[in-house]
């Protein structure tokens, strides 16, 4: 019977035939590092959704705000980051994060709404 080597460190692997790690910490660093891609990617997106609703529930504290988007440039709001979009029988077009949204109206403002959830 030929002996199975851990995937992670090298060492010989004790116990059933199929394993292929010799403890969990070497299974968990095997797969941090086989992972690391996608859990930085997944990671920087979710800061950043993170950030974007910050800014608009900052600058929307009534449910219904109307602002200068220069404000949201100033404090860095990402517009190709968002959860969601509704477009309105009208064809006014809403972007979301979470439930914070906005419109983009005329003259660079924007309306900013807070979507009410059940």
């Amino acid at each position: 019977m030929e002996t199975k080597i851990c995937l992670e460190c090298g060492e010989p692997i004790k116990g059933r035939s199929d394993k292929k790690f010799c403890s969990d910490y070497c299974r968990n660093a095997y797969n941090n590092k086989v992972n690391k891609d996608a859990k930085n990617l997944i990671r920087n997106t979710n800061n950043h959704l993170r950030r974007n609703y910050k800014i608009l529930t900052g600058l929307n504290t009534t449910g219904k705000t109307k602002i200068h988007g220069s404000k949201l440039i100033r404090q860095n709001f990402d517009f190709d980051l968002f959860t969601s979009i509704y477009t309105t029988k009208t064809g006014n077009v809403y972007f979301y994060v979470y439930d914070q949204g906005y419109l983009k109206l005329e003259k660079d403002y924007y309306l900013l709404i807070k979507k009410d959830i059940p």
